[in-house]
């Protein structure tokens, strides 16, 4: 049996603060750290978002882009590093608001920023089992980043979901395949109970990201028998500008793959909604028959790749909710201090 995409959903907070307010406030080159990160500005969340609400709000998106009848959902899993209760699902909370309770199963995924993928992938398993007819899987975050860190450049808020199935008539993507590649590589973590992560720094790039991404892609198209210039469009984990515009041209890839999907510059880190940001992105304006390559990155370490089919299903549904580029319009900008406000980084003793 074969699973596919059967609708996709995004959510950005329309709050964005620019790299040049934080470095400001930091006494940093912001020149320097634009041209280095190729990042401009990065999403902040109302003082009332938090990653539940950004995926309800894309879940809703989802089902609001397909009509579907929310009964059929018989799993939703939200992949994120910063879920809002150690203790109480966020899923359940998703579920409920979208109306897909209560014959369902629900549970909260965690490995760093490719959660939400990981989540696709169980999605996939259940719907090609035939355990459930439809499964949502969610990206999310609400990233947490120190103040005067490097991660506080990029880490930002959003969220993504997929409404997966295994009925071919009501795919706009077909998923093809998916590979994983992962090890334990410690190159970024947080304790129980902190409220900032602590990383390697620029030293984890080779070892983390690099190495998983790039065996997690030649793996996926040596399975399968592709090549780069097999897509029409390719998709990585965005956790600055640079890291993704190198992993293609590692593997062979092209600038003019991977613009459509990269929307870091204008975004930052979603963390966990990263790599599915840019596949949201990219179905936005794929048309039917184009191939999407996308490989998601999550900390400690992993590499979930994909090769994905676009339908032509994709041209009824997609103007029935917000498209990523529509999402990204009309930012309010906010100073140091309204950020500082919003992310709750001043605290009483």
């Amino acid at each position: 049996m074969s699973a596919g995409i059967v609708s996709y959903g995004a959510y950005v907070p329309r709050y964005r603060i620019k790299v040049d307010e934080i470095a400001r406030v930091w006494g940093d080159d912001a020149n320097s750290l634009k041209s280095g990160l190729m990042v401009y500005e990065k999403s902040v969340p109302g003082f009332d978002e938090d990653t539940v609400t950004i995926a309800v709000e894309a879940a809703r998106y989802a089902v609001k882009r397909s009509g579907i009848d929310t009964q059929r959902i018989g799993a939703v899993y939200t992949g994120s590093e910063s879920h809002p209760y150690a203790v109480k699902p966020t899923s359940t909370i998703v579920a409920e608001a979208v109306e897909a309770t209560p014959v369902l199963t629900a549970a909260d995924y965690e490995f760093a920023c490719k959660a939400g993928t990981a989540a696709m992938q169980s999605c996939m398993g259940l719907v090609q089992s035939g355990m459930i007819d439809l499964g949502m899987a969610i990206g999310a975050d609400v990233a947490q980043g120190a103040p005067g860190d490097a991660l506080e450049y990029t880490a930002a808020a959003g969220g993504v979901a997929f409404i997966i199935g295994n009925k071919g008539s009501e795919f706009i993507a077909v998923i093809e395949d998916t590979y994983s590649f992962t090890t334990d590589t410690p190159d970024f973590w947080r304790r129980e109970g902190m409220p900032y992560p602590e990383h390697g720094g620029r030293f984890t790039g080779e070892p983390g990201y690099f190495k998983h991404v790039t065996h997690a892609a030649k793996g996926l198209m040596d399975k399968m028998g592709t090549r780069p210039e097999d897509y029409n469009y390719a998709v990585f984990h965005q956790p600055n500008g640079k890291f993704p515009s190198r992993a293609a041209s590692i593997l062979g890839f092209t600038k003019e793959q991977i613009q459509p999907g990269l929307v870091v510059p204008k975004l930052g880190n979603t963390y966990s909604g990263s790599c599915m940001m840019g596949i949201a992105a990219t179905l936005d304006q794929a048309k039917p028959g184009d191939r999407i390559f996308a490989t998601a990155f999550g900390s400690g370490a992993g590499g979930d790749a994909f090769s994905f089919t676009v339908t032509d299903k994709i041209e009824e549904i997609r103007n029935k909710a917000p498209t990523v580029v529509e999402l990204l319009a009309d930012p309010i900008y906010v100073d140091y201090a309204t950020y500082a406000k919003h992310k709750g980084k001043i605290r009483l003793a």
